[in-house]
Order: C-alpha cells, then sequence, then structure tokens
C-alpha cells in the first residue's frame, strides 16, 4: 500500500528509462487503482508488464470492495500474486480460498505468482522445509500439470523481511531446491525445470548479485527496494547480465 497516481508515475517512468535496453521480464504489481495509470505508461513493450497484488476468490456478485479477474485483465493486468505472506497473515487466508484465487486467475488470463515461505518460529524449529513443502503440495498440488506454464513460485522467508534477518544465498538456494524437488515429484522434471522460482526475502542491489548466481533463484519478487528507482533498476540490470 504505497504511492500514489502522482508518486507512482514518476517511479515507474523514471524506471522504464532506466531499463530500455533491457530483455529479462519485468512486472509492476502495483495498488488496485494504479494498474491502469502504470500500464498506460509502459508503451507496450513485450517484457514490461503489469500485476495485481490479490484477486478475489469469486467470479462475480454482490461482495462489496473486491476486485475479480475480469475486472483486472480488462485494465491491463496481466499477473497476478497469490497467497502473499501478508495475505496469509493479516487476512487468514487459507490453502482453500489461495487455490479458488488461483482457478479465478486462470479462468481470466491471469499469470499467477503464488507465494509461499516459513515465519521464524518454523525456521527455528528447524520445519521449514516440511512447511513450505505442504504450502505447496496442499495449493498447487491440486491443479492439473498443464496449467503450472502459467504459474510462477515466489519464495518468501518471512523471517528475513523487515527483520533485520537476512537469507543467505545458501539459505535461499537450498529452500529453492526444495520447492523444484516438490514441483518435480507432483508434475514432471519437466515442469519444474520450467517453472520460475522467484526469491523475495529482502534482496536488493546489494545482494542481489549473490542470489541470482544460485542455480535454482530465477529471478526475484522485490518489495521495498522497487520503490526506489535506482535500486530496482540495479536489480533488474543485474538479472539481465546473468
Amino acid at each position: 500500500m504505497n504511492t500514489n497516481l502522482h508518486s507512482a508515475s514518476a517511479l515507474v517512468n523514471t524506471i522504464i528509462s532506466g531499463i530500455e535496453a533491457v530483455k529479462s521480464k519485468v512486472v509492476f504489481i502495483p495498488p488496485f487503482p494504479l494498474i491502469n495509470p502504470v500500464h498506460s505508461l509502459i508503451d507496450n513493450k513485450e517484457n514490461v508488464l503489469v500485476g495485481a497484488q490479490d484477486i478475489s476468490s469469486h467470479e462475480k456478485g454482490a461482495y462489496t470492495g473486491e476486485v475479480n479477474g475480469a475486472m483486472l485483465t480488462s485494465v491491463g493486468a496481466r499477473f497476478v500474486l497469490v497467497g502473499h505472506s501478508e495475505r496469509r497473515e493479516y487476512f487468514h487466508e487459507d490453502d482453500n480460498l489461495l487455490l479458488e484465487k488461483i482457478n479465478r486467475s486462470l479462468e481470466n488470463h491471469l499469470r499467477v505468482i503464488f507465494c509461499c515461505g516459513e515465519p521464524l518460529a518454523i525456521r527455528e524449529a528447524e520445519q521449514h522445509f516440511s512447511y513450505v513443502t505442504r504450502q505447496i503440495e496442499n495449493v498447487l498440488g491440486k491443479l492439473p500439470g498443464e496449467v503450472m506454464e502459467f504459474i510462477s513460485v515466489a519464495y518468501e522467508p518471512i523471517w528475513a523481511i523487515g527483520t533485520g534477518r537476512t537469507a543467505t544465498p545458501d539459505q535461499a538456494q537450498e529452500m529453492h531446491s526444495v520447492i523444484r524437488n516438490t514441483i518435480s515429484k507432483l508434475f514432471s522434471e519437466q515442469i519444474a525445470h520450467r517453472t520460475s522460482i522467484l526469491y523475495g526475502g529482502s534482496l536488493k542491489a546489494s545482494n542481489a548479485e549473490a542470489l541470482f548466481d544460485q542455480p535454482d533463484i530465477d529471478g526475484g519478487l522485490i518489495g521495498g527496494a522497487s520503490l526506489i528507482a535506482e535500486e530496482f533498476i540495479s536489480i533488474i540490470q543485474t538479472m539481465e547480465n546473468k
């Protein structure tokens, strides 16, 4: 819940001007009211797209305040986040609800970025691998394999976001490897290989290279650093050089 129409437009314009030669896929995911204004700024660049931070599990109807898939696609969204740690924690979104949101997304031709990750207590209890594996099995495991081409996974080590703690590149790689192996067991090795697994734990310009060097880290889900144009441009350029 950051920026307004003026500041978001200025931020996106600055970022776009700094990545003109970049071919890596870049997705801006602003708050709902800013999706269409941001979409209007990307000038039909094939590799620069817009997404939504959430989607309703309902197709349509009397659900005041909700935003459905058809609305999102009509204003230019092509991606949607599902299962972000803050949605899980603050709004108590469970596996069944997340599965419904993914189904609504796919029905409306929206590509899904499915978020998973463990809190500090789970990490300290050394249950993090089984915890994240269950998150994937309980949601993505209920889907047919053919839809996985429209789904990316974002790993969020919740314990390393805004806490002063930092996940090392080795810790991030270790979990990304577990995620890919889980997808392989659920579907196939081929599907697992094709699935993009993004890292979303306080990724910034200073640690981007070390993280992107890891074999199972395919990109980033950027939080606070995306609000600083120079920082976000640096991260994108680091990804471009990998």
